[in-house]
């Protein structure tokens, strides 16, 4: 596994995301990631599955302090004291002392940001988080969030994948020492049929999938796709015996679009 370090957190480039996974199917899965080689583990409170990851860790065998694992805050607990006693339930749900990184799961403009921020730097200060970040924040709230945080922010996690260009957020993340979480990584499935990415991959007997996740890590930027498929777990992975070309690289860069986003965000609050 290969890492990428910012402001002293070393996060495992290829994690597993959680997002709907659910009941025994998300414990097994995390048990099964595990045993295949993962280090790194995304949930979230408003997955609704923080117990069953936390079984699936213990069921691996796997020492917990030899995984890295995230959690979100949702944004309805945004308000200081009601984010330090949502950490301490998800820690419980987790049971687990602390988590590797806690994040804002989404910008919130009913909470002043500094409160949210002081909230979140406090979870850190108490030793609920080793390290804490933001999630889905546009390069003006990470220039706002950078200042108003009394400590590190280690990474902003967004959408990233081939149709969808996030150059300037990358840039504003990595102008601040922060590290980028890519989730969707595969675009949902739909890079699977990419032609681009078929043709390429074949050339290294690769399938689509893993020259997306390859596309990825190469920049240095963590990968956490999801899936519910066992099968799924060895593909996702074996992305580290093979290197793409400079000019395989643009070729994959270039499949971006205006409307190249998948995620609905008008479902949760933003910061004006």
């Amino acid at each position: 596994m290969q890492f990428v370090e910012a402001h002293g957190a070393k996060i495992p480039v290829l994690g597993l995301g959680t997002w709907e996974l659910s009941g025994r199917i998300c414990s097994r899965v995390v048990e099964q990631a595990l045993r295949l080689g993962y280090r790194h583990i995304d949930t979230a409170q408003i997955y609704e599955n923080e117990r069953e990851v936390g079984e699936g860790l213990r069921a691996s065998g796997v020492r917990r302090d030899d995984v890295f694992v995230t959690t979100k805050v949702w944004t309805t607990h945004f308000a200081p004291h009601d984010l330090l006693r949502s950490t301490k339930d998800s820690l419980s749900k987790l049971r687990m002392s602390d988590v590797d990184l806690l994040l804002l799961h989404w910008p919130n403009s009913h909470v002043p940001l500094a409160e949210t921020l002081g909230g979140l730097a406090r979870a850190k200060e108490l030793g609920l988080a080793q390290h804490i970040g933001v999630s889905n924040f546009t390069v003006a709230l990470i220039e706002q969030a950078v200042t108003l945080c009394t400590q590190p922010l280690v990474c902003n996690q967004v959408e990233y994948h081939p149709y969808l260009d996030q150059t300037k957020v990358i840039n504003a993340c990595l102008d601040h020492g922060m590290a980028v979480v890519a989730y969707s990584p595969i675009a949902k499935g739909r890079a699977k049929n990419a032609e681009t990415l078929i043709r390429i991959g074949s050339g290294y007997g690769k399938t689509a999938a893993q020259v997306c996740l390859r596309w990825i890590v190469q920049q240095d930027i963590v990968a956490i796709p999801r899936t519910s498929k066992i099968e799924r777990l060895s593909e996702n992975i074996g992305v580290f015996d093979f290197e793409l070309s400079e000019e395989e690289m643009r070729e994959i860069f270039a499949m971006a679009s205006p409307k190249g986003r998948l995620t609905n965000v008008g479902f949760a609050p933003k910061w004006d």
